[in-house]
């Protein structure tokens, strides 16, 4: 799943989910591979949609690399 959206939204519930820091490795790293690829490094997207759309498609690609 995939959750795009500006970077000054406040949520109220953003401190329950930093106090169980469990899993958050696995999201780190998936972010170190973003950058790897080009379009992902830089945020240059109007539109959500887009970004949503390119995670998807490096997520696959990634997928993909792995199954040769």
């Amino acid at each position: 799943m995939v959750v795009i959206h500006t970077a000054n939204i406040l949520r109220p519930d953003a401190a329950k989910q930093f106090t169980v820091p469990s899993k958050r490795w696995i999201v780190d790293r998936t972010f170190s591979w973003f950058e790897s690829f080009r379009r992902l490094s830089k945020d240059n997207e109007v539109l959500p949609e887009t970004s949503q759309t390119m995670i998807y498609l490096t997520m696959i690609q990634m997928m993909l690399n792995r199954t040769k």
